[in-house]
Parts: C-alpha cells; sequence; structure tokens
C-alpha cells in the first residue's frame, strides 16, 4: 500500500525560476520520506500552482516529466 505520509507544496507568486528552485528542494525530502515507507515506497503529493496563465502548471509538468523518481497523477482541480 501507499505510505501514509503525504506532502504538498503551495507554488503560488512563485517565478518560474523559482518554482524549480522549490521543487528541486522538496523532492530530495519527498523521495526519502517515500523510501522510509513501505513497497512500493511512494507517497501522494500534492503541488498547488495557482490560477493564471498557466506558466506554473507547464512548468511543474515538465519538471515532473524530466525528475528521476517522480510520476504524475491525472490533474485535479481543487475548488
Amino acid at each position: 500500500g501507499l505510505c501514509s505520509a503525504s506532502a504538498s507544496l503551495d507554488l503560488h507568486g512563485h517565478t518560474r525560476e523559482e518554482a524549480i528552485a522549490a521543487l528541486d528542494k522538496h523532492v530530495k525530502v519527498w523521495v526519502d520520506t517515500a523510501m522510509q515507507g513501505s513497497y512500493p515506497f511512494v507517497i501522494p503529493v500534492t503541488i498547488v500552482c495557482g490560477c493564471g496563465n498557466q506558466i506554473l502548471h507547464e512548468t511543474v509538468e515538465k519538471w515532473i516529466k524530466s525528475t528521476r523518481n517522480v510520476g504524475n497523477a491525472p490533474n485535479q482541480v481543487l475548488h
């Protein structure tokens, strides 16, 4: 089953560069947390991009695709 831990990162107000730096910083903790859990060593992470012109959304999607040990779940719009 999934590890009971979960995490979130709110990128509201971040520039593209700040968002990537925050993601790179947090992914190390997320991977360590997942590896301390049980097989399949997965934790869900919610990344909040905010509203606007989709720049952060696209930045996060590209980051997920290019980052080792990170996978994408279907987008969820929270109201």
